[in-house]
């Protein structure tokens, strides 16, 4: 790991109102160990400002984890903002369609799992792993996916290639190292997680990267030069003098971790087999047996296969039981966690791992997957909390439980630095309120100001934005069938004025932090949800 470097937070502003006394006594609190504190604070006073404050002070790698997607990109875009010196990164879960494995007894329906992998978040988690594995300067915003196993940080820093200037290495060698750590050669283009060959030139496009390809020149069986290059066109941007090489995917294994996970599997599976034939379990053996010794010839000849995430505790070489490695894991031991909006984040994180252990518990009793799937699972609660050494609470409406951990590690923040009261809080007639609220909007889209509405369906925010769009009023929608990266955009636009109403659901549970929006509507706010 790269040496000590400074975080710099640049911003126009200065602490005001509560936040001096806040940061001064979180930075107190980290420094003299506390474990757990809570940073209350109203809406509009600042909360991502002094966590931002306090991590420049504290100069420690940070993990700030939100409750959903939205709000992380949101602080994702603030701390990259407010840190521009410094890596801070991005860590969601990287599928923009998922359908776990499962089987339904009831009807006989088994449920291949089914995901669509979004590229630039599979880049961006690469990205986040790369950089707390090369320096300590570190910021990463992260849902509650981090909480999911990942792979072994020590056998991911393991396997990754160190290329210097002026050292000995044999071509053919680098190749099948290459192809040892999943990247594929493809001699007509370099895309994210390739190689391309043209005699004693290699272009390699790390798993991390998208816009700066390395290119190898070896002379003999020396490596001649390092060399930054545009992936498309070739042309050289600069020379580097040493460089490292990631695995594409952070379930790898070295070649006798391989072996010795492959006969782990062969013995779980011969295990296994004896007590279904014993139950007189006869398909469900021979579906196991079937399924899993097809898995071992793919890992044998190509080290993946689909659903190698199931066999992690094998390659990890964990008993089973043992959490799995996440991305906390990558952290060193002194990182600082913020919990932000912690009255949902907490709740989420305690209930993960319970969901995912009943749709396992139906696949391994019916034969389609070994015992040791249950090892591939997110932390229990009681095991994110012992692997978080110091963290904070931050929301505006802490529960019980971050307040009793806390005890006296409690920071407030009241008064805003802005000088703002709370909103005015109006109850109008459910009765023509589209039309009321059309008229409301065009009244602060003249002031140049913008509006939120929440609803209570994605299809009631669909038609809505519909019907304001026929009206000439500029509107868009914002629910979880959006992408990942285009909620980013939309939240963006909205604050750029390419467009003057969000329409959304549970807008106002996100923690979304929008300067420009003066008015906040809530129709048929007498109903449920």
């Amino acid at each position: 790991m790269n040496k000590e470097v400074p975080f710099r937070l640049v911003s126009d502003f200065v602490p005001r109102g509560d936040q001096p006394e806040a940061i001064d006594k979180l930075v107190g609190g980290f420094q003299s160990g506390a474990r757990r504190q809570v940073l209350v604070g109203v809406t509009g006073s600042g909360k991502t400002f002094t966590m931002a404050n306090v991590i420049e002070k504290l100069c420690r790698p940070a993990l700030v984890i939100a409750p959903n997607k939205t709000l992380a990109a949101q602080l994702f875009s603030e701390f990259k903002a407010l840190f521009p010196d410094n890596a801070v990164e991005y860590f969601v879960s990287y599928y923009d369609y998922y359908q776990p494995e499962a089987y339904v007894p009831r009807t006989d329906t088994y449920i291949e799992k089914d995901a669509r992998i979004n590229e630039r978040i599979d880049r961006l988690r690469h990205s986040a792993t790369h950089s707390l594995l090369t320096r300590r300067d570190v910021i990463i915003v992260a849902s509650v996916s981090c909480i999911y196993g990942l792979g072994s940080p020590a056998s991911y820093e393991r396997l990754h290639i160190h290329l210097r200037q002026g050292d000995s290495m044999d071509r053919e060698d680098l190749l099948r190292r290459l192809a040892s750590i999943q990247y594929e050669r493809n001699d007509f283009g370099v895309k994210r997680g390739s190689f391309r060959v043209r005699g004693d030139v290699i272009d390699v496009l790390p798993a991390y990267e998208e816009r700066d390809a390395l290119r190898i020149e070896f002379f003999g069986e020396v490596v001649d030069r390092l060399m930054l290059v545009d992936p498309l066109t070739g042309e050289m941007k600069s020379e580097v003098r040493d460089a490292d090489l990631y695995p594409t995917s952070h379930y790898v294994a070295a070649e006798e971790s391989m072996s010795e996970a492959l006969k782990s599997i062969r013995a779980e599976l011969a295990e296994r087999l004896v007590e279904l034939r014993n139950d007189m379990k006869l398909l469900e053996a021979q579906r196991l047996e079937q399924r899993t010794k097809y898995d071992l010839e793919l890992l044998s000849e190509t080290g993946y296969c689909t659903g190698i995430e199931n066999y992690s505790r094998h390659l990890d070489g964990r008993n089973p039981g043992d959490p799995p490695y996440t991305l906390i894991d990558y952290f060193p031991p002194d990182m600082v966690v913020f919990i932000d909006e912690s009255h949902v984040s907490v709740p989420q994180i305690s209930g993960m791992y319970r969901g995912d252990r009943s749709r396992k518990e139906t696949l391994v009793g019916f034969g389609f997957r070994l015992k040791s799937a249950f090892d591939n699972r997110p932390l229990r609660f009681e095991e994110f909390e012992r692997k978080v050494g110091q963290a904070c609470f931050v929301s505006a409406t802490p529960a019980d439980f971050e307040m009793k951990n806390a005890g006296s590690c409690v920071a407030e923040q009241i008064v805003r630095p802005t000088g703002l009261t709370d909103p005015e809080m109006e109850v109008r007639p459910a009765k023509n309120q589209v039309q009321d609220l059309a008229a409301e909007i065009r009244r602060r889209v003249e002031s140049g100001q913008r509006v939120l509405v929440t609803t209570l369906t994605k299809r009631t925010a669909e038609d809505l934005t519909e019907f304001y769009s026929d009206m000439g009023i500029r509107a868009k929608y914002l629910h979880s069938d959006i992408d990942t990266m285009e909620r980013t955009d939309i939240i963006r636009d909205l604050r750029a004025g390419k467009f003057d109403v969000l329409i959304g659901i549970n807008l106002l549970r996100e923690g979304l932090d929008l300067p420009e929006v003066s008015l906040v509507a809530i129709p048929d706010a007498d109903k449920e949800g």
